[in-house]
């Protein structure tokens, strides 16, 4: 079945995380994405889990992220891998890259240049802080902890009075990657109606200054400055995780009639009339108090228990699952939100799944990871039309491999 995306030619200068999310999201769409790595392979072909042993066809981390890609190893610093790379850009639709500001422009292939190669092609770039920055922000470097840190979202993560966490995954990456395809979904639409192509300017801080929810709204309106809270909710009450009596569950009361329905499940219907908690502004205020209280409830019974509990009253609730166990939930997979993939040399792997449940067009796996440099001769012979004896000279003068 052809993918939403088919037809759509997406030439990927990505590498480690940021770039290549965007490009997982629109092979998985149905996308052709050719990843153009250079000879020594994407970093990310270097980074752990390895699955059997340590070589670069065997990243467990770069398979997850490059499922349904083809690559093509070529050599940007030599003047015929750039000839190669520009005629590819000739017949495609997209180009995606994040490399630091400056990089493209110094290999020759900034906006401007992009614009008379292909004007109709759409370029998108993810970096730190945007290509048009300040000059001191546009080249520094990014990494998705100097992302958390700089865009205060990492101010608000961690337990309450106590110092800043990363959230535990790269959020600054995933988040950059989809705002990225976002933006290249509605330029590719924009294109359709006009003819021309957009570049898509994107920064990892941005990305995540604009996930920060009522935090910025309530510095800007009253001067407060948030802070971590733990896992509370800053403006609903009780809206948190308790620790049960053996693991972690969460309770998510999100208005004053679920408050009364779950105070006489607790079998505290004292609690309801309670001049510090009738309202949700004042469980708010009295938040310490009433997480006191639960928590010495909540503590009596099981996870399990209480999850029966809860849901039978239709009171929102969930475990804090580990990753064993949201691996072997049986939503989940039925959701297919956990594939088999076949990957070259190791066998079946399996990797989270598309979350794109289109009814016609779904977001699928189709493939593993390619091997480095599995596709350079199929891209140049069948898109460029180069022959095989000119591929055997690219390859001697070092320009693929």
């Amino acid at each position: 079945m052809p993918g939403a995306l088919s037809g759509i030619r997406v030439i990927d200068l990505t590498h480690v995380l940021a770039g290549p999310t965007t490009t997982m999201i629109l092979a998985d769409l149905g996308a052709e994405v050719i990843h153009v790595e250079p000879p020594t392979g994407d970093d990310a072909r270097e980074y752990g889990p390895f699955l059997q042993k340590v070589d670069k066809n065997h990243s467990g981390y770069f398979i997850s992220l490059n499922r349904n890609k083809k690559s093509l190893v070529l050599n940007l610093k030599s003047p015929k891998g750039k000839e190669i790379l520009r005629e590819l850009l000739k017949v495609s639709d997209v180009l995606v890259e994040n490399y630091r500001p400056g990089t493209m422009r110094s290999l020759g292939f900034d906006w401007p240049d992009i614009q008379k190669i292909n004007p109709g092609l759409i370029y998108a770039s993810i970096s730190g802080f945007g290509h048009e920055a300040l000059p001191e922000y546009a080249r520094l470097p990014s990494y998705d902890v100097i992302t958390q840190a700089y865009s205060g979202l990492m101010s608000l993560t961690g337990p309450e009075n106590g110092p800043p966490c990363r959230v535990g995954s790269s959020i600054g990456d995933i988040v950059a990657g989809h705002q990225a395809a976002i933006g290249i979904l509605a330029a590719l639409h924009h294109r359709t109606l006009t003819g021309r192509g957009q570049w898509f300017d994107g920064s990892m801080v941005e990305g995540l200054f604009s996930t920060l929810e009522n935090a910025v709204i309530r510095y800007t309106s009253s001067g407060e400055i948030p802070k971590a809270l733990g896992t509370a909710h800053p403006t609903i009450t009780p809206f948190q995780a308790f620790r049960a009596l053996d693991s972690w569950i969460v309770v998510a009361v999100g208005n004053d009639k679920m408050w009364v329905c779950f105070c006489k499940t607790l079998g505290r219907g004292d609690l309801i009339d309670d001049r510090r908690f009738r309202t949700n502004p004042l469980r708010t205020k009295n938040r310490e108090a009433l997480a006191r209280i639960l928590g010495e409830e909540l503590v009596k019974k099981t996870s399990k228990e209480w999850m029966t509990i809860l849901e039978k009253d239709g009171i929102p609730c969930s475990p804090v699952n580990d990753i064993k166990q949201i691996c072997e939930d049986p939503q989940i997979n039925y959701r297919d939100m956990l594939v088999d993939v076949e990957q070259s040399d190791v066998g079946k792997v399996k990797i989270a799944g598309s979350p794109y449940r289109l009814s016609e067009t779904p977001g699928t796996v189709r493939s593993g990871a390619p091997v480095l440099g599995e596709h350079t001769e199929e891209v140049l012979t069948s898109i460029l039309k180069i022959s095989h004896a000119e591929i055997l000279s690219l390859r001697e003068e070092g320009v693929i491999n």
